[in-house]
């Protein structure tokens, strides 16, 4: 028998999950539009180069590829070992990317400070496993134009609102600053080329825990002197640091850590704007202890993404034991785009900041009830009703209901039960019957449930 099932890491999803989808989707829109932010879309599929300009962290290597029309065998070939000879577009592995192109060519329409939203599905080669899926939905806003902590403010501001509109209470944001992380890798001796893979390492504390990581970062070899990492060591700060706290207090003493002194400044700044807008728009008590720093080098260093240049976010909830989202500032790479170099780019570039929830966690963790406002009715008819009977009864219906209404026709069937239960798990929320000769006014709907 053939195989039916989609591919590997990707999922059918039916009408009532669909409709379930769509209701979150709304509510987050909601709130994004609610703070200024206008909606965009981007094409899903991007340039082979710019998807691979290694700004894109380990997210590169698992982007999906699109070959090259026209090549013959001989010529697949001949190009066997280059990769951006057997291809030239890919699809998008996040919504970042794509925006940073979007506002490179479209920046002569856009206003001086652009907020933007944008929802839609990416596509990574992951190893597929619970909660984690090849094709996903990120729902996304970012600010670009604005180097101040306010832009930070505003998209976690934003941000928490939708998820208290969803009914996720109590949900927080951790901040660090990637600059803050780099000072503290280069005190412990390891240079610049070898911190990508040094964070990422880090950045799987939660997945393979402290001795894991310490064997990691053991393969790399002796650093400084005073870096000793051990197992003992880091189980005791778990899940705080694998760097023993006594080096970390040396390396603020230190000359290099006082030369650093404003990027820690700066993430400070940040996160007294971000509390004080909360405190404004939400009181005091609930904006109580919702945007926090971790205490040490915590496993926030959001390693894949290898274009973060300052602050970074993620999202914490008391109900799970992983993020929900997370962002940060990527000042350099709208500037990289607009044909800068990495140092020009970044040091006077266009500033950019932005914010992702993770949709597929996220829905799972809503109960949202059913769309109130629209009613949705299920027209259950004889047989032998004429056609012309049912187009007009239908037509009928949904102009009574009024906007938004909805109504589907059925058959009758000998398992009435089963019928409207399946209507029922599809967001219909009454149904009708109808038999041949019936005027439009003598129509009762009745409640499914």
């Amino acid at each position: 028998m053939a195989n039916v099932n989609p591919p590997r890491g990707m999922r059918d999803i039916l009408p009532g999950d669909k409709s379930r989808r769509e209701r979150v989707l709304a509510v987050i829109r909601d709130r994004y539009r609610a703070h200024g932010f206008d909606e965009i879309e981007a094409p899903v599929l991007e340039e082979y180069s710019r998807l691979h300009a290694g700004i894109g962290g380990d997210n590169e290597k698992l982007a999906y590829n699109v070959l090259r029309r026209g090549l013959d065998a001989d010529k697949i070939r001949a190009a066997a070992d280059d990769p951006a000879a057997l291809s030239d577009l890919g699809l998008r592995y996040d919504l970042t990317v794509p925006l940073a192109r979007f506002y490179a060519s479209n920046r002569g329409q856009l206003p001086g400070v652009f907020r933007a939203i944008q929802i839609g599905p990416v596509w990574r080669a992951e190893r597929p496993q619970k909660g984690r899926y090849r094709q996903f939905v990120q729902c996304d806003i970012d600010i670009i134009g604005d180097d101040s902590a306010r832009a930070e403010a505003e998209l976690l501001v934003a941000s928490l609102d939708a998820l208290d509109a969803l009914g996720l209470d109590g949900g927080s944001i951790r901040i660090n600053d990637r600059r803050v992380l780099d000072w503290m890798l280069d005190s412990f001796g390891f240079a610049a080329s070898e911190r990508p893979g040094v964070l990422i390492t880090i950045d799987k504390l939660d997945k393979i825990g402290p001795d894991g990581v310490v064997a990691e970062l053991a393969e790399r070899g002796p650093r400084h002197p005073r870096w000793r990492p051990s197992a003992r060591s880091c189980a005791a700060r778990r899940p705080s640091s694998t760097v023993p706290t006594a080096r970390v207090r040396s390396a603020r003493r230190s000359r290099r850590a006082r030369r650093r002194r404003s990027s820690r400044t700066w993430s400070r700044s940040a996160r007294r704007c971000a509390r004080h807008a909360l405190r404004q728009a939400q009181g005091p008590r609930r904006a109580r202890g919702r945007v926090r720093h971790p205490a040490r080098l915590r496993s926030l260093p959001r390693a894949g993404m290898g274009y973060y240049t300052g602050t970074i976010f993620e999202v914490a909830h008391p109900s799970v034991d992983y993020s929900l989202g997370g962002g940060g500032r990527y000042d350099g790479m709208i500037g990289r785009f607009l044909g800068q170099d990495a140092s020009a780019a970044l040091s006077a570039g266009v500033p950019a900041v932005g914010f992702s929830l993770g949709f597929e966690r996220l829905v799972d963790l809503v109960a949202l009830g059913e769309d109130a406002g629209a009613d949705a009715v299920v027209l259950v008819h004889d047989a032998d009703v004429p056609l012309a009977e049912l187009a007009a009864h239908k037509t009928a219906l949904l102009g009574a209901l009024g906007p938004g209404a909805r109504v589907r026709l059925e058959r009758r069937a000998k398992n009435m039960k089963a019928l409207l239960e399946r209507a029922a798990s599809d967001g219909y929320t009454a149904f009708a019957t109808l038999s041949a000769g019936t005027a439009p006014g003598d129509l009762e709907t009745k409640p499914l449930s």
